[in-house]
C-alpha cells in the first residue's frame, strides 16, 4: 500500500484572495513504511510575498524569483502522486491551494476519497487536546527541534512519524510482515514441537491431591469428572 505524506506553503490562507503555493514537500511511505523517497520543490508564485507569510517560512521574493512556476512543476507533482493516499494535516488548507493552481493548469482536483485528514484523526484520538503539529511531536516524544520555522519537506518527514504513532505505532505491519515472510520460507509440514526428554515433576502437593480427590468425592457416582478423569 502506498502514501504520500504532504506538506505546502504559501503567501497566505486563501487561494480566493489571490494567493499562491510556494513550496511542496512530499514523503513516500510503503505499507507504512518511509521508503526515502521525497518530493520537494519551491514554487514561484507570480506575486509579491506578504510580511506576515515570510515571518512563517522564511521564502521571500528574490529566493523564489528564479524558482519554476507551478504549471512547469504539475506534471511531475501529479506523477509523484498517482492515485496514492494522501496524508495531510489539517488537510482542507493543503488541498484547497493544490486545487487552485490545479485549476489554473486545466488538471482534474485532486480526489477527497484518497484523502487522510490527520489533524481529523489526533481530534478524534485525544478530543480536548492540543493537536497542532507541534503539540502532536510532544505527546509522542518525536524529534522536531531543526524545525526552527515551517518548511514543507522537514514538515512532511515530521508528519510521517506523527502519523505512525497516531495508527497505532512506528512501523505497525512490520512484525505482520515479518510473519508472512516466515510463512512463505518455511516448509509445507506444521511445525512440531520436539518432546521432552523427562516429564516435567508435578507442582501440585500432596494435600491439594487430597483435597481435590475429596472434592470429587462429594459430587457422587455420576459426577462428570469421574467421567473424564483418570
Amino acid at each position: 500500500m502506498r502514501e504520500v505524506v504532504l506538506d505546502t506553503e504559501t503567501t497566505g490562507l486563501e487561494p480566493e484572495a489571490g494567493h499562491r503555493l510556494v513550496e511542496i514537500g512530499a514523503v513516500e511511505l510503503i505499507n507504512h513504511i518511509p521508503t526515502g523517497r521525497t518530493y520537494h520543490e519551491y514554487v514561484n508564485p507570480e506575486r509579491a510575498m506578504p510580511k506576515e507569510a515570510f515571518d512563517i517560512h522564511g521564502l521571500d521574493d528574490s529566493f523564489l524569483s528564479n524558482k519554476p512556476k507551478f504549471a512547469e512543476l504539475a506534471e511531475g507533482f501529479l506523477e509523484f502522486l498517482s492515485d496514492s493516499k494522501l496524508v495531510i494535516h489539517n488537510a482542507a488548507f493543503d488541498v484547497k491551494f493544490i486545487n487552485a493552481e490545479l485549476h489554473r493548469t486545466g488538471r482534474p482536483q485532486l480526489r477527497r476519497d484518497l484523502v487522510i485528514d490527520t489533524l481529523d484523526i489526533a481530534r478524534k484520538k485525544f478530543p480536548g487536546s492540543p493537536a497542532s503539529l507541534d503539540a502532536l511531536c510532544r505527546r509522542f516524544g518525536i524529534d522536531n527541534s531543526a524545525r526552527v520555522q515551517h518548511g514543507a519537506l522537514l514538515d512532511s518527514e515530521i508528519l510521517a512519524a506523527v502519523y505512525l504513532e497516531l495508527i497505532g505505532g512506528r512501523q505497525p505491519d512490520l512484525a505482520f510482515t515479518a510473519s508472512l515472510a516466515r510463512g512463505r520460507e518455511s516448509s509445507s509440514d506444521e511445525w512440531r514441537p520436539e518432546p521432552r526428554g523427562r516429564q516435567l515433576p508435578s507442582r501440585i502437593t500432596d494435600a491439594e491431591a487430597a483435597a481435590h480427590a475429596a472434592f470429587v468425592d462429594s459430587l457422587g457416582e455420576k459426577a462428570l469428572w469421574r467421567k473424564f478423569s483418570p
